[in-house]
């Protein structure tokens, strides 16, 4: 069972294509876990397109049950490594505009 305000907080709910993305599950086994009692869902929509929305801390059980640790502890590994992969990318982008920024005012000083 859910805890209490467990579906109102930041990041404990997720929806099958956010758990599709970061734990590489289908939908199909997200319903199989709906069908055993695994998981309590809630079913939304945006724009028409419907999803369902599950409680992150008991799809990390599920998975782990189902699949094994190491196959939830990867899934999370890699989440992490694109994350940090995309930070470093915003940062490396940043910098050679500062650098720009830096050498045009550089150059404008000297005049």
């Amino acid at each position: 069972m859910a805890e209490y305000g467990e579906w109102n907080r930041k990041r404990a709910t997720l929806s099958d294509v956010t758990a599709q993305k970061e734990f590489g599950v289908s939908r199909a086994f997200i319903v199989k876990g709906i069908r055993a009692g695994k998981l309590e869902y809630r079913e939304g929509s945006i724009w028409g397109n419907p999803y369902i929305r599950v409680l992150r801390r008991q799809l990390e059980l599920y998975i782990a049950e189902q699949y094994g640790a190491d196959r939830l502890s990867r899934g999370k590994n890699q989440t992490e490594l694109r994350g940090i992969k995309k930070e470093m990318t915003a940062l490396k982008k940043r910098l050679s505009e500062l650098q720009a920024r830096k050498t045009e005012l550089e150059t404008a000083l000297r005049k």
